[in-house]
């Protein structure tokens, strides 16, 4: 019986779908990009909110002067933790360029008098 059982757990697991929130893991301001990531753990896919993500790629290139961030290029995925010939954890990076210039308008119309 616990024969059958294992294999039944890991189909079941194996569509699990997890969202996540990537957080800012690697910024360059002189080329203007943004690497957001996150981990998975054993047998889990991860899904990303886009527009949260872009957001989080944004506000960062606005620190900087640009007006937006950019999405390219697929996520890169690599295994972060190995126990013998599993990988026991995935870490997962999407990348971004820092597009546009940024106006402050509070500034810009101080200057106009």
């Amino acid at each position: 019986m616990l024969k059958y059982l294992a294999p039944a757990m890991l189909v079941m697991l194996s569509g699990c779908t997890i969202t996540k929130s990537p957080d800012v893991v690697d910024v360059n301001q002189t080329t203007g990009t943004v690497r957001l990531g996150y981990t998975l753990a054993p047998l889990q896919k991860g899904k990303v909110d886009s527009y949260a993500a872009n957001s989080t790629a944004t506000r960062q290139c606005q620190q900087w002067g640009f007006a937006t961030a950019l999405a390219y290029g697929n996520p890169i995925t690599t295994c972060s933790v190995v126990s013998g010939t599993q990988c026991l954890a995935k870490s997962v990076v999407l990348e971004y360029q820092c597009r546009g210039i940024a106006i402050n308008t509070t500034t810009a119309a101080s200057h106009w008098y």
